[in-house]
């Protein structure tokens, strides 16, 4: 049964990594470019706060207590 819980809490870290690190990626592209669209500074702060919450969870989820 832990080996399950650990392999499911393994498998959502990880998604939480990918997803952080597609954050990442479209935020680089933003700030590669000279000037920023209206909707592309909308953009650039909601990927900001979406990529700090995955690795808010990504913490949260390496560093809770084992169950017993």
């Amino acid at each position: 049964m832990d080996e399950i819980k650990g392999s499911a809490l393994s498998e959502e870290i990880e998604r939480l990594q990918s997803e952080h690190h597609r954050y990442a990626q479209r935020l680089e592209e933003l700030l590669q470019k000279p000037y920023l669209s209206q909707e592309e500074q909308l953009e650039e702060v909601r990927l900001k706060k979406l990529k700090l919450h995955a690795k808010d969870l990504i913490f949260a989820l390496e560093h809770r207590p084992a169950v017993a």
